[in-house]
């Protein structure tokens, strides 16, 4: 929310079923309220715990009436608009302790607001980087007379620059999170915008073979700080809206498009379009704090959990050597073999997309709440199956599978999203997630290439789909199998290590 004070006034009847004591009781959920003062009229409650910068609740009798005036400032960098309306409604309700869907499980206060508002804006940062080139490089390579196969020899060698990350996610485990995301913050989007001063093909690819890569950096040290930052009954949340922000930046890409069609070249101004998010870059560099739980004393660089890697690693590959090419080969699937026109393959997108942002808020409120390991098991083969069966059937049941695989799959992102940098302690946390990120590239890459060659050795999309579904099994298998539960559990009791160090204040 702008910054600001806001004030909400309520008259509540004392016998209109509401009792003196539910009345002025201090609340709980989305903040945690404490009396600051009372007297036979009158009851002032402030927060306790909580994400407001300020907040007094001033409840005074008048006959057979209380009034309530409540004054209150809540901060959020970037998305406080979003959540604006719904805090007043919440604030102005008679039975506030009713569990919100759109809120935190466990509440944030004023410092987890600060952070996950600045990742989120981050992962916008991010999702840009990482799919400007992917929409684009078709009209570059038509203005420089490239074909297919340079397309494709390009679009390998920008997947690869994915080695440069390693480096990067060993520095934030050496020198600080934040000194690292604040640097890639700024290079991602200066590097990338090269592209539109490019005087060859080849001159982009490099541009954007560090580029895209430096955006994968800030993604995977987006979710470690997230899961550092986080109390422990909100980290799949937190995982969950980040995502739902990287949607959001990648739809931004996907809106800069128009300007291609100014001419041969205009392709150049949608990397002309990244240099908006310097903006962010600035804000991240003012704002954006080390986390506590890099700060305080704990182990550099312990030996790396080799079976839970191992297991995070075939999860990886497992879940992008279906993910991969099921999302690429879609539009040439319905052109192809269901002949839908560019609008209408355009209208299923949006429609089977949708979903997904949706699923994410289910998601992430489910894994913080219930668990896991059970969430995946049950809702990642139903997804797939959901997937499989879009690329099975024609007609209204491919949409309705399509846009079920999406839901679903949405709700299993932030409880398989989580699991990578919550099972490795802080002194090699960065080094895991950006190795893990290159294994999920490389499952990518394996699929599509799989894929591809079976599809053009006459394989229909849906035995190849249904070939590659078995990742997906293989990846249930292995949480069910190899993964603890850890919904709701403090880092330092997941990893050992670093309950060795003197106890972050907020896991």
């Amino acid at each position: 929310m702008p910054g600001g004070q806001r004030t909400v006034i309520r008259r509540h009847r004392s016998e209109a079923g509401h009792s003196d004591e539910e009345i002025t009781s201090p609340r709980s959920g989305l903040l945690t309220e404490r009396v600051a003062e009372s007297t036979t009229d009158s009851l002032t409650l402030e927060q306790e715990r909580g994400p407001f910068a300020s907040y007094r609740r001033v409840l005074r009798r008048d006959g057979d009436h209380w009034e309530e005036r409540t004054d209150y400032r809540l901060e959020i960098p970037w998305f406080g608009w979003l959540f604006a309306i719904p805090v007043r409604r919440w604030i102005g309700r008679r039975s506030p302790e009713r569990r919100l869907w759109w809120a935190p499980p466990e509440a944030l206060d004023q410092r987890q607001i600060l952070v996950l508002g600045l990742l989120a804006a981050a992962s916008m940062t991010s999702a840009f980087v990482n799919t400007i080139f992917t929409q684009t490089v078709a009209f570059a390579a038509d203005d420089f007379g490239v074909g297919n196969t340079g397309i494709g020899v390009a679009g390998s060698i920008v997947r690869a620059g994915i080695l440069i990350t390693i480096p990067l996610a060993v520095a934030a485990d050496r020198i600080g999170r934040r000194r690292v995301i604040t640097t890639v913050a700024w290079a991602a989007p200066l590097i990338t915008a090269l592209g539109a001063i490019a005087p060859s093909f080849e001159w982009l690819v490099a541009s954007q073979a560090v580029g895209r890569p430096l955006g994968l950096a800030l993604d995977f040290l987006i979710a470690v700080v997230a899961v550092e930052e986080m109390p422990r009954g909100s980290r799949a949340y937190a995982v969950a809206l980040l995502a739902m922000a990287s949607g959001l930046g990648a739809g931004i890409a996907v809106g800069a498009l128009p300007l291609t069609d100014l001419g041969d070249g205009g392709w150049r101004l949608v990397y002309v379009v990244t240099l908006i998010w310097l903006v962010v870059a600035v804000d991240i560099a003012r704002r954006l704090p080390e986390t506590r739980r890099f700060s305080r004393d704990h182990t550099v660089a312990p030996p790396l959990d080799r079976g839970r890697f191992i297991a995070l690693g075939v999860i990886a590959i497992g879940i992008n050597l279906f993910v991969a090419p099921a999302s690429f080969f879609q539009n040439r699937y319905l052109d192809e073999i269901r002949d839908l026109s560019g609008s209408t393959i355009a209208l299923f997108t949006l429609t089977t997309s949708t979903p997904a942002a949706l699923g994410l808020v289910v998601g992430g409120q489910l894994a913080d709440r219930r668990g896991r390991r059970g969430l995946i098991a049950l809702t990642l083969p139903v997804a797939t199956a959901g997937i499989w069966t879009s690329f099975s059937v024609g007609g209204s049941a491919m949409w309705v599978s399509a846009f079920a695989g999406g839901f679903l799959g949405g709700i299993a992102y932030p409880a398989l999203a989580v699991y990578r940098a919550e099972l490795f302690p802080t002194g090699n946390r960065g080094r895991a997630a950006g190795l893990l990120t290159v294994l999920a590239l490389l499952g990518g890459i394996g699929g599509l290439l799989a894929a591809g060659t079976l599809l053009d050795s006459g394989w229909s999309y849906a035995r190849v789909m249904g070939v590659l579904t078995a990742g997906q099994l293989v990846v249930v298998h292995v949480v069910w199998r190899y993964l603890p539960e850890t919904a709701r559990r403090d880092l330092d009791e997941l990893n050992p290590v670093d309950a060795l160090s003197p106890p972050a204040s907020t896991q």
